[in-house]
C-alpha cells in the first residue's frame, strides 16, 4: 500500500523535483519583464534571478542556471556601457525561477499536500 502511494507521489511530481531541473532563461534586459525559454541545469547547478544596480539608472534582470557556489554572490555585469552590481538569487525547484502566476502557485501546493500526504502515511 505504501509503495502504491510512493509511486502516486513520484508520478504527480512535477519534472525537476527528482533529479536535474529546468529554468527559465532570460538574458540581461532593463525591461520590467522578461518573456524567456526553457533551459536544462546541470546537476550542480540552480534556478536563479539576477538584480543588478548601477548609480542613476534603472535596474537590469537576468534568469538562468548558475553553479551552486554563485548563489547570493555580487558580480560586477556591463551592460550598454555601463557597470551594474548583480547579485544572483536562486531557487531549488523546477522553472522555480519564473514570474509567479495562479498556476505555479497551484502547483507547488499540490506537491506541498503530497508531501505532507506521504509523511503521515509514513
Amino acid at each position: 500500500m505504501v509503495l502504491g502511494w510512493l509511486l502516486l507521489l513520484v508520478m504527480a511530481l512535477p519534472p525537476g523535483t527528482t533529479g536535474a531541473k529546468d529554468c527559465i532563461f532570460c538574458e540581461l534586459t532593463d525591461s520590467a519583464k522578461c518573456p524567456g525559454t526553457h533551459m536544462r541545469c546541470g546537476d550542480d547547478e540552480d534556478c536563479f534571478t539576477g538584480h543588478g544596480v548601477a548609480q542613476g539608472v534603472g535596474p537590469v534582470t537576468n534568469k538562468g542556471c548558475v553553479h551552486s557556489t554563485s548563489c547570493g554572490r555580487e558580480e560586477p555585469v556591463s551592460y550598454q556601457g555601463l557597470t551594474y552590481s548583480l547579485t544572483t538569487t536562486c531557487c531549488y525547484g523546477h522553472l522555480c525561477n519564473a514570474s509567479p502566476g495562479p498556476a505555479g502557485s497551484r502547483m507547488a501546493g499540490a506537491t506541498a499536500g503530497l508531501l505532507l500526504l506521504l509523511r503521515r502515511l509514513l
